[in-house]
């Protein structure tokens, strides 16, 4: 009976085994695919474009051979644009998994905090009253064209983004960082700053209110290298506390108590995890306006298909969100006829239909039960 016992233990271990090696086969085979489908994207987002240029020229304006003007298009446009897609794509997946990981919500994005209604709150302010130069120009386009400051509007939207998470995280430091009490702050912060940016529109000129509304649409063309630069620096700073923290984040999975016994500092772990996520999001969506659902779609396709190991995870997530923005913002340009479309509504467009089937398929399940 001892001996039947021990083989049947035996053999228990062994299936474990394989089955754990499947699984890791199957999960190397994923994150094969999804970094073939970012390098084929970018060739493929590399080559679209309403210039007229073909599959030859473009490469030969990729090795700098091409005439003057197909270099600056390739060089000063296109690349600029493709990388921006690559690295906010990969830092707002990835913030986004850190919220919903540290929130306990599967439906958690990186907006959850307010992060980008306060960067639009900042973005219109400086905008309508300070960089657009309104208060003098009026509704004169070209006092405007000459008075704009590009970065001045994205730092502002920035530092407001950064005062939003700093203050929801001290007031959420109050109540031990309880994912209920953060949520609740955030969405109460988030309605404040969209009241205020609200009645600061109001007051605005019509040239004003026009430039305030077209840089809340996500847009991939305002980015340049001296950008993209800045967003790969704190994106691989995210992206890399996500990676050594990915053994900690697992045991955040078990519930608060269960870390805690671990010997986990969880309210430690949550205010570097969601203050770094913030400053990802804020980063991206100041320099590129508000582009949605990606923190959102991605990390939970990416758990339902390959499981919750953070190990798996996390480069999961960065890889596939960078391919969703690359798709978006190629899809902007192909379908816009001469003028690209805001690669934002193109990931809402994609959004929307995967909430709502998130909605029905909980219902379903639900109803099953």
């Amino acid at each position: 009976m001892q001996l039947f016992l021990k083989k049947r233990r035996a053999f228990f271990f062994i299936g474990m085994g394989t089955d754990l090696q499947k699984n890791n086969r199957k999960n190397a085979a994923i994150l094969a695919a999804l970094t073939a489908g970012v390098i084929m994207l970018f060739f493929v987002s590399l080559l679209c474009g309403v210039s007229g240029m073909t599959v030859k020229e473009s490469f030969a304006a990729l090795m700098r051979r091409g005439t003057a003007a197909q270099q600056r298009i390739i060089w000063i446009i296109r690349i600029p644009r493709i990388l921006a897609a690559v690295i906010a794509g990969a830092g707002l997946s990835v913030s986004g998994l850190l919220m919903q990981t540290n929130l306990n919500n599967a439906l958690a994005s990186p907006s959850t905090l307010g992060v980008s209604n306060a960067a639009v709150f900042g973005a219109n302010l400086s905008i309508i009253l300070g960089a657009g130069g309104f208060l003098s120009t009026g509704n004169n386009l070209s006092g405007y064209l000459a008075g704009i400051n590009p970065y001045a509007t994205s730092l502002i939207a920035f530092l407001f983004s950064t005062a939003s998470i700093l203050l929801i995280l001290g007031l959420c430091r109050m109540k031990s960082f309880a994912p209920g009490v953060v949520i609740l702050a955030g969405v109460a912060m988030g309605s404040v700053w969209t009241a205020a940016t609200t009645v600061l529109q109001f007051y605005a000129t019509d040239v004003g209110l026009s430039a305030a509304v077209i840089w809340t649409f996500g847009d991939l063309g305002r980015a340049t290298y001296r950008t993209d630069l800045i967003m790969a620096i704190t994106v691989a700073i995210g992206i890399a506390f996500a990676v050594l923290m990915r053994w900690r984040l697992n045991a955040l999975l078990s519930g608060d108590a269960a870390a805690k016994s671990m010997g986990l500092n969880v309210n430690a772990l949550r205010f570097a995890s969601l203050l770094l996520a913030s400053l990802m999001t804020a980063v991206c969506v100041s320099f590129l306006g508000v582009i949605g659902f990606v923190g959102m779609i991605c990390p939970h396709v990416v758990k339902r298909v390959m499981g919750q190991d953070h190990r798996i995870t996390v480069p999961a997530s960065a890889l596939s969100g960078s391919i969703l923005l690359l798709l978006a913002d190629t899809l902007s340009r192909t379908i816009g006829k001469g003028a690209a479309l805001p690669v934002g509504a193109i990931t809402s467009i994609l959004g929307a239909p995967f909430f709502l089937a998130i909605i029905l398929f909980r219902k379903e399940r639900s109803g099953d039960a």
